[in-house]
């Protein structure tokens, strides 16, 4: 063989290896997401948009290096969680996203090995999810609602908007929020500085909100508190219809409720976290442990009033108050 047709195949020989390997596709990595409320509601859509898009951020694209696999509506039926949960293990998922706390309950039941990523759980050492904040130890970590002191800012706010308040009934479900004592205790404690006569307030159905709100209505000078509770998401169009027949002062931890009419939100929005949370999914696709990541509380909050209920409702709002609003609707 002439040296130069030697050189040629032996460089086809070295390079060919080389080619091939850069042909090949990326590892596909598999995310399971496990939502609290309904496919059809588009402020949870929005959230996932968030959170595809958070990981775009870190070069996850879908049909390229990962697979997202969603199951919705697995808020108030355990049986139906418990379901989803096992579906979404069955595509053998490298890690799973959860939202709520029921949710991320029936996932950690099925599974203490993949790892899983929680949003918007309000007690996850209560609520035996993790063993501290700073050292979550096992297979999951993940973001927090709210800190239980935000109980009482809601029901401080609820003064200011409302000076007459005597009396204030925090609205949920024990079935959908078995946190509820997580914010009732300083709910309580902080009403009691304020000279309020602070209660709980529960429901179990739809139509126990009526029955609820109709009951306060009896009462002057009686307000509202809506806890972060996934159920009153689910209603929360009757709710904010609910106050304002019965011409009830209330206040909610969602913007969402401010926008459909209610009187005023103080809270986070919930986009950041998904957001957030596809940075941790990053990291721990990368190599890192849930159990290493410590579990984040929001660190931006908002306060929204909406003037034209405030209106309707014969309420004079403190130029102090204005000012301190992030934003109002008119």
């Amino acid at each position: 063989m002439r040296r130069r047709e030697f050189i040629i195949v032996t460089s086809s020989v070295v390079t060919w290896p080389l080619i091939a390997r850069a042909q090949q596709p990326e590892r596909v990595r598999r995310i399971g997401v496990l939502m609290a409320h309904r496919d059809t509601d588009p402020e949870f859509q929005d959230y996932l948009v968030a959170f595809r898009q958070g990981l775009q951020k870190s070069g996850w694209f879908e049909g390229r290096n990962i697979q997202i696999e969603t199951r919705w509506g697995a808020l108030d039926d355990a049986a139906v969680r418990e379901q989803s949960a096992k579906e979404l293990l069955s595509i053998n998922p490298d890690i799973i996203l959860t939202q709520n706390t029921p949710p991320t309950a029936s996932m950690l039941k099925q599974t203490r090995t993949v790892p899983v990523v929680f949003v918007v759980v309000a007690d996850p050492v209560g609520s035996g999810f993790v063993n501290s904040l700073s050292q979550p130890g096992g297979n999951a970590t993940g973001f927090t609602v709210m800190e239980p002191t935000t109980s009482g800012k809601w029901i401080e706010l609820l003064k200011d908007v409302a000076p007459q308040t005597k009396r204030a009934a925090f609205l949920f479900n024990p079935r959908t929020a078995p946190f509820a004592t997580y914010y009732l205790e300083p709910f309580k404690a902080a009403a009691a500085t304020l000279g309020i006569e602070a209660f709980a307030a529960t429901v179990d159905s739809k139509s126990d909100l009526e029955t609820v709100f109709a009951a306060q209505a009896q009462n002057p000078n009686t307000g509202v508190v809506v806890m972060p509770d996934g159920f009153l998401n689910v209603y929360r169009t009757e709710i904010v219809s609910l106050a304002a027949r019965y011409r009830l002062p209330a206040i909610y931890p969602w913007r969402f409720f401010t926008e459909l009419g209610g009187l005023m939100s103080y809270g986070f929005d919930q986009r950041d976290s998904f957001r957030t949370a596809a940075i941790y999914i990053d990291r721990i696709l990368k190599g890192e442990k849930p159990g290493d990541l410590p579990v984040q509380a929001p660190t931006r909050y908002e306060l929204v009033i909406n003037r034209k209920t405030a209106k309707a409702l014969g309420l004079t709002l403190a130029t102090s108050l204005v000012a301190r609003a992030d934003d109002l609707i008119e």
